[in-house]
């Protein structure tokens, strides 16, 4: 049986020139998280908000502060995130795999990983525990669970997520093909938290549960809405 569900509106979608009372409006819709998308125009081609951002938020909000790093170089933001007062950070294992990950190639992408480049996952993550923070691990569609599952067996990481679009940009269509690996790391790890993002909706909640989510991500279906805590409701019942 999964862990409790737990909702993150990711505020990618939210009114940036309201952040704080857009934070505040998710506290009282009953949220847990808030999902922060960090991205450096590089990683991803999108460019959006950092640290001066997150420790702004802080000052407006209680709520678990959930960063998620789609940047190139992970590294160099894990302290400036823990200093503004983010309560979990996730980076991408693509960021240490020597093979480039090319979104319309077919087929699973198994990124080429060295024994350094290995080491380099391993050191990021007790990091970021060390700094306090939940540690989190994403995975892009083509990427499989094997290629963090030496993070998972370790013990190192308390959040799986994985990518049900591709990275970079909100209001993407749903990719239903990932819930089997959201599955397969329900059935190895039943006490992870594993969280989706990307498409969620009341309309695709209900099989991101049943795979095994219980960490579910959603922008434009939160931020679009006319009722936004009904959105929420529905799904923490799973649809």
């Amino acid at each position: 049986m999964a862990p409790a569900v737990i909702i993150a509106p990711s505020i990618l979608s939210s009114d940036f020139a309201r952040l704080a009372d857009e934070a505040v409006r998710m506290e009282k819709c009953g949220t847990e998280y808030l999902h922060v998308d960090c991205m450096d125009g590089h990683f991803v081609p999108n460019l959006t908000i950092g640290p001066p951002v997150v420790k702004s938020l802080r000052n407006h909000t209680p709520l678990f502060l959930d960063c998620h790093l789609m940047v190139s170089n992970p590294g160099q933001w894990v302290e400036e995130l823990a200093a503004a007062g983010a309560n979990g950070v996730t980076f991408h294992i693509e960021c240490f795999c020597e093979a480039p990950y090319d979104k319309d190639e077919p087929g699973p992408y198994v990124g080429l990983q060295s024994r350094s480049e290995i080491e380099g996952a391993r050191a990021l993550a007790k990091k970021i525990r060390a700094l306090d923070m939940k540690t989190g691990i994403a995975l892009r569609p083509r990427t499989p669970l094997s290629a963090v599952k030496h993070l998972l067996d370790e013990g190192l990481i308390d959040i799986l997520l994985a990518m049900t679009v591709e990275p970079g940009f909100g209001g993407q269509k749903f990719m239903e093909s990932v819930l089997d690996k959201v599955a397969e790391a329900r059935n190895l790890y039943p006490d992870l938290a594993i969280e989706v993002d990307g498409g969620i909706s009341p309309k695709t909640v209900a099989k991101a549960v049943k795979a095994g989510a219980n960490v579910l991500v959603a922008g434009s279906a939160i931020f679009g809405a006319e009722n936004a805590k009904e959105v929420i409701d529905t799904l923490r019942r799973g649809g």
